[in-house]
C-alpha cells in the first residue's frame, strides 16, 4: 500500500531540533484564512474543490539556514508553497529512496551484511511525514534524549531514527519526489546547476591555504600540482618543514598526528595579519583534499565576504543538548575575511596544538552567534567519526574516509561536487578528472543555468 500522491513538503517542528535546522515556518491561522477566501473565490467561479483539506491539518517546514542569502530563498519558498491535502490516519515516511550498495564508514558500516535493506530519503527531493508520525516523535523527543553525539549524515540518521529498529515506520519510496528529469507525475523537482548569483568571484579574492607536513610533502603535494593547483591564482602551503621546491612556510607549530588546531589558528593569523593583503576569502584545505577553484568561485558569487561566513560541510555535536554545528575540514573550510576578523578579535583559542580544529572553530563560532553555513558540494572531508567526550579531555578518534565511492549514485547524479577529501584506497587523479576538473559541461552550465533558482 502507499499513501496518495499529494502527501509531500511534511515535517515536524519538534523535530526540527533532531535536524539543527535554524528556520522553520508554521503557516498558520492567517494562510489559512487566506486559502478560505482562495477556496471561495474558486467556488464562484464554478471550478470544484470536493477534494481539498484544509491545510490546518497540515504543517509545512522550510529547512534553511541563518545567512542572509539562505533566508531570503525560504522566504521566498515559503510564499510559493501550493496547497496539499492527506488523509492523516496512519504512520508515514516518503521520500526519494537511497541506499548504500555496500557498508560504508561514513554510516558506521551500518546493515555491514546487506546494506541495500535500508532506505534513506534524498533531502533534495524532499520528505514527508503524516502527523501521526509527527505526533509520535513529537511525543519521543520530549520522553528521551537522543543517543548520538554526533550529527554526520543527518538524511542516514533521521531514517534511522524514525525506523528505530523497526518500532517505527521505514522509508516509503515515492516516485513523485523527484531529482531526476521532470515527468508528468512529479510532485518535487531539483535542478542541479551550480548556483551563480552574479558574477563568479575573481580568483584573486581567493586564498587557498593548504595544510600538509614533511612526511606527505612526496605524495601527497604532487597530487595537488597534478590536479587542482594550477585553479588557484593565490595558494600557500603550511608544513612543519620548509621545503623549497614545492615552496612550503613553516609555520613555527610542530606537526601532530590529529587536530592541526595550532596550525590552523597560525594560518588564520596570518591571512588576517597581511595588511598589504585585502584578499576577500579563505580556503583552508588538507594535502588530500580534491577541490574545484572553479565551482567555489561560482558558489561563493552568492556570499558577500562583508558578512562573517563560514562554509562548507556541515556536522554537529551535542546538538540535542545544546551543542554546535562545525565545518568538517577535510573537503575544505571558507572563510570571509570577516568571520576571521570576529575570530581572533574573541578570546577563543585552541586549547592545545592537537586539538580537533574544525570542532574548536565551531564552538568559538557559536559562542560568538555566528552561525556555519552548510553546503552538500563539499564531501565528507577528514569527518573521522570523532568522539570528544568534552573540551577537557582532548581525546579524539580520527578514522572516517569518505570518497566518491562512499555515496549512493543517485545522490551524486544530482550535484555538481565542489570537494572530495582522502586519496586512500583510490586513483585521486581519476577522481579529480572525473568529478571535480572543469570541463565543457561546467560552461554549458553557466549558459543554461541562468532563469533557474539552485539549491545549496
Amino acid at each position: 500500500m502507499r499513501p496518495p500522491a499529494c502527501w509531500w513538503l511534511l515535517a515536524p517542528p519538534a523535530l526540527l531540533a533532531l535536524l539543527t535546522c535554524s528556520l522553520a515556518f508554521g503557516l498558520a491561522s492567517e494562510d489559512t484564512k487566506k486559502e478560505v477566501k482562495q477556496s471561495q473565490d474558486l467556488e464562484k467561479s464554478g471550478i470544484s474543490r470536493k477534494n481539498d483539506i484544509d491545510l490546518k491539518g497540515i504543517v509545512f517546514v522550510i529547512q534553511s539556514q541563518s545567512n542572509s542569502f539562505h533566508a531570503k530563498r525560504a522566504e521566498q519558498l515559503k510564499k510559493s508553497i501550493l496547497k496539499q491535502a492527506a488523509d492523516l490516519t496512519q504512520e508515514w515516511f516518503l521520500g526519494k529512496a537511497l541506499h548504500d550498495e555496500e557498508a560504508t564508514i561514513i554510516h558506521h558500516y551500518a546493515f555491514s551484511e546487506n546494506p541495500t535493506v535500508f532506505k534513506y530519503p534524498d533531502f533534495a527531493a524532499g520528505w514527508a511525514l503524516s502527523i501521526p508520525l509527527v505526533n509520535k516523535l513529537t511525543k519521543r523527543l520530549k520522553s528521551e534524549s537522543l543517543k548520538s553525539d554526533f550529527t554526520i549524515d543527518l538524511k542516514h540518521e533521521i531514517a534511522l531514527y524514525i525506523w528505530d529498529k523497526g518500532g517505527g515506520p521505514p522509508l516509503t519510496p515515492v516516485p513523485e519526489f523527484c531529482t531526476d528529469d521532470v515527468d508528468f507525475y512529479c510532485a518535487t523537482t531539483f535542478h542541479s546547476f551550480l548556483p551563480l548569483c552574479g558574477k563568479p568571484v575573481k580568483k584573486k579574492d581567493i586564498f587557498v591555504a593548504v595544510k600538509t607536513c614533511k612526511k606527505f610533502h612526496g605524495d601527497r603535494i604532487p597530487i595537488v600540482k597534478q590536479t587542482w593547483e594550477s585553479q588557484a591564482s593565490l595558494i600557500e602551503y603550511y608544513s612543519d618543514y620548509t621545503e623549497n621546491s614545492i615552496p612550503t612556510v613553516d609555520l613555527g607549530i610542530p606537526n601532530t598526528d590529529r587536530g592541526h588546531c595550532g596550525k590552523t589558528f597560525a594560518i588564520l593569523e596570518r591571512f588576517l595579519n597581511r595588511s598589504q593583503d585585502k584578499t576577500a576569502w579563505l580556503v583552508i584545505v588538507d594535502d588530500d583534499t580534491l577541490i574545484s577553484i572553479s565551482r567555489l568561485q561560482h558558489l561563493l558569487s552568492c556570499y558577500d565576504s562583508g558578512e562573517p561566513v563560514f562554509l562548507g560541510e556541515r556536522y554537529g555535536y551535542g546538538l540535542g543538548t545544546g551543542g554546535y554545528s562545525y565545518i568538517t575540514g577535510g573537503g575544505g573550510m571558507v572563510f570571509s575575511r570577516e568571520a576571521i576578523r570576529r575570530l581572533l578579535a574573541s578570546k577563543c583559542r585552541c586549547y592545545s596544538n592537537d586539538a580537533p580544529d574544525d570542532m574548536v572553530l565551531g564552538m568559538c563560532f557559536s559562542g560568538l552567534g555566528i552561525p556555519v553555513t552548510h553546503s552538500p558540494l563539499f564531501h565528507q572531508e577528514s569527518p573521522r567519526g570523532k568522539t570528544m567526550e568534552h573540551r577537557s579531555k582532548k581525546q579524539c578518534i580520527w578514522d572516517m574516509k569518505a570518497r566518491p565511492v562512499d555515496y549512493p549514485k543517485d545522490y551524486l547524479s544530482h550535484q555538481v561536487p565542489i570537494s572530495f577529501h582522502k586519496h586512500w584506497n583510490i586513483d585521486p587523479v581519476k577522481v579529480y578528472f572525473t568529478w571535480l576538473a572543469p570541463s565543457d559541461e561546467d560552461k554549458a552550465r553557466q549558459e543554461t543555468q541562468k532563469g533557474f533558482r539552485e539549491e545549496l
